[in-house]
């Protein structure tokens, strides 16, 4: 019996060098020609676009009533804590608050079948108001930073670490969370009255 062809692994493809004299003018590399800089011309620089409504770090959009956009696992949450959505909401603010759930956010709670049905009755509630998505697919947690980030006027409600995590990259917007039978509120403006624990 012969010997058995193993393949070799990692073996580069040979290619014809791009300087090689079979080559035609057309295919041939050209030498990059470096532009000599004119010292006496203005140098433009790109400088990101901070929205109006910041001072400083403090965001004069914020105000009651709060509109607050509530996140899939929050609802969950506040079922397990016992908690009413919005007289809690209200509690921790001291203020009106107007809870945002977007189409995504139901969709969600829809795709998680009858464990969750409580949470999507409390979602469904007349006091939540709805919020259109333009985008495809059903997954919430791109679609709530790019409405947080786009229209600072909203406070994050979540559990979620990740999403916590990426929103407190984008300043003035607070961050509802539950915390002790409660809700508390991180990156709030003090002038507000939240409460500080």
């Amino acid at each position: 019996m012969g010997k058995a062809k193993t393949k070799q692994f990692a073996v580069m493809k040979r290619m014809i060098n791009l300087k090689d004299p079979r080559l035609k003018d057309k295919d041939r590399s050209k030498g990059k020609s470096k532009k000599k800089l004119d010292p006496s011309q203005l140098k433009e620089k790109e400088v990101t676009k901070h929205p109006s409504c910041m001072f400083f770090q403090y965001n004069t959009q914020l105000g009651p009533p709060y509109h607050i956009l509530v996140d899939t696992n929050f609802i969950n949450f506040s079922i397990k804590a016992k908690l009413d959505v919005v007289q809690s909401m209200m509690d921790c603010l001291y203020a009106k608050c107007i809870p945002c759930i977007t189409d995504c956010v139901m969709a969600e709670l829809e795709k998680l079948g009858l464990k969750f049905r409580v949470a999507l009755r409390i979602a469904k509630d007349p006091r939540f108001e709805r919020l259109p998505c333009s985008h495809k697919g059903t997954y919430a947690d791109d679609c709530l930073v790019q409405r947080v980030t786009q229209h600072k006027c909203y406070i994050m409600a979540t559990v979620d670490r990740d999403l916590k995590r990426r929103v407190r990259k984008i300043p003035g917007v607070p961050i509802m969370y539950i915390s002790n039978h409660r809700y508390n509120i991180e990156r709030m403006p003090d002038d507000y009255g939240a409460p500080r624990f």
